[in-house]
């Protein structure tokens, strides 16, 4: 029997459970749930706070840290990213556990509840699958200067090892595109290893200085390109490619014609971009920031300009008012105010007016993702005159309207259910089970552990 599945293994935990929510434990129904990944955990523990002034001590949770990495070394031993759990627990100490084992088509939710359901396999949003639109005439910017940027390279770094012609070929076979001129330039006086610094942090301070960026070693250039930004459905959903006619950088999610070389040093990459927007140029360097799931902005016109000229900041490139792809409910006055040839991407959030028709967005040609906070529509069924869609997040009660009435959809490749409060997970994981068994997709399973952990101290 794999050791999450022992109830030895859980039972450190269940014991803070216990003591942390004695209260809704007996109430009649009462349960506990939670969820633990191998790099986070979910609990329904209370804090502990201490007195003002001081600051709270890893001592102060190292019983929940421990009990944690019990279960956590246990998802390592099966190979698991995390696993979903309810558990009750009766006055007298008896435990019955229950595992919400995880489904390859579930992505990780937040809590005991199952996040985007994959009803397609391998499926990913429209902005992920979007590749760059060609802009004939594209040239490089006038900053470009090789001889100039070798130069100045060369006298703010003379003691710099270069890379050899074999290790640029080698990896340009590996990215599978040439580098541009300025890259090779730049590698050809400095390969950017750690190792050639020594150890030196002045050095590495001074190489940095003089590129403008943390540079990497060519072995771990890469090209930037859509599946090298994997983001949650849920939140990949909601964004939309939009390149206005006077930007510089296309805003896609990723480009086979960005080769990431750097970092700002705050985990901001830095990147050559061959597929420029309509007014950027051929080789410009971007950022694509790290709390962005799409979109770049431009950092330099060329890498002569970011290094002779030392620039830090960056700009958008654009500032084109342009039809709203994305439209969130809650920050308009109307769902009239939403509608427009162009939308994509609908969210309907927290709404103290009469729950709304999707009369006025029905029939638009773009219209791809719905997102509707519970109780909010007027009527569920209005749903399946949005043909286009491929994700939709409903709460459960308008998933069982759908479902009753068999009108789930069939144009979804990705679903995901709202849940708002301390809802049973069982109802919840039967909404998903049913909506994966549509696409005969593998269901959330159920494993029972029983255990007894004495009376309470």
């Amino acid at each position: 029997m794999p050791s999450i599945h022992d109830f030895m293994t859980w039972e450190p935990l269940l014991r803070l459970l216990r003591a942390g929510n004695a209260e809704s434990l007996a109430a009649p129904g009462g349960h506990v749930a939670g969820r633990i990944g191998r790099g986070s955990w979910s609990l329904p523990l209370p804090r502990r706070f201490r007195r003002p002034g001081q600051a709270r001590q890893g001592e102060d949770m190292q019983d929940e840290v421990d009990a944690v990495e019990r279960v956590r070394s246990a998802l390592a031993d099966v190979g698991a990213d995390g696993i979903s759990f309810m558990v009750e627990i009766s006055p007298a100490g008896r435990a019955v556990l229950y595992l919400l084992n995880p489904s390859p088509a579930v992505e990780a939710g937040i809590g005991p509840h199952p996040g985007s359901l994959i009803l397609v396999e391998g499926s990913v949003p429209e902005p992920w699958r979007r590749l760059p639109d060609s802009v004939p005439g594209a040239v490089p910017a006038p900053s470009m200067d090789l001889a100039l940027l070798e130069r100045t390279l060369r006298e703010r770094l003379p003691d710099a090892t270069g890379a050899t012609e074999a290790e640029i070929a080698a990896t340009e076979a590996r990215l599978g595109v040439a580098l541009p001129d300025e890259l090779k330039v730049l590698y050809r006086v400095t390969r950017g290893r750690s190792q050639d610094w020594g150890g030196d942090y002045a050095a590495a301070s001074r190489a940095f200085e003089a590129i403008g960026c943390e540079l990497f070693p060519l072995d771990h250039l890469y090209i930037a390109d859509a599946p090298s930004r994997p983001c949650p459905w849920r939140f990949a959903a909601t964004e939309a490619v939009v390149t206005p006619l006077d930007a510089a950088v296309q805003g896609l999610v990723g480009s086979p014609g960005w080769i990431a070389f750097g970092d700002n040093g705050g985990g901001d990459r830095i990147a050559v971009d061959l597929t420029p927007g309509p007014r950027g140029h051929v080789g410009q360097l971007i950022m694509l920031g790290h709390e962005q799931n799409i979109g770049a902005v431009l950092l330099a016109d060329s890498l002569t300009d970011l290094v002779v000229n030392r620039r830090s900041d960056s700009h958008s490139g654009h500032g084109s008012d342009q039809p709203p792809a994305v439209a969130n409910v809650w920050s308009l006055t109307s769902l009239q105010a939403a509608a427009h040839p162009e939308l994509e991407v609908l969210s309907i959030g927290v709404w103290d007016g009469e729950p709304l028709s999707l009369e006025p967005v029905t029939g638009l040609p773009r219209l791809r993702t719905l997102t509707a906070y519970p109780r909010t529509l007027a009527d569920p069924l209005e749903i399946a005159k949005l043909t286009g869609l491929e994700f939709l997040e409903l709460g459960p009660d308008e998933w069982r309207v759908l479902l009753d009435a068999g009108a789930v959809p069939r144009s979804l490749s990705a679903a995901a259910i709202e849940v708002h409060g301390d809802r049973h997970p069982f109802p919840i994981t039967a909404i998903a089970n049913e909506l994966l068994a549509l696409w005969d997709r593998p269901p959330i399973t159920q494993t029972i552990i029983e255990g007894d952990l004495g009376p309470a101290a």
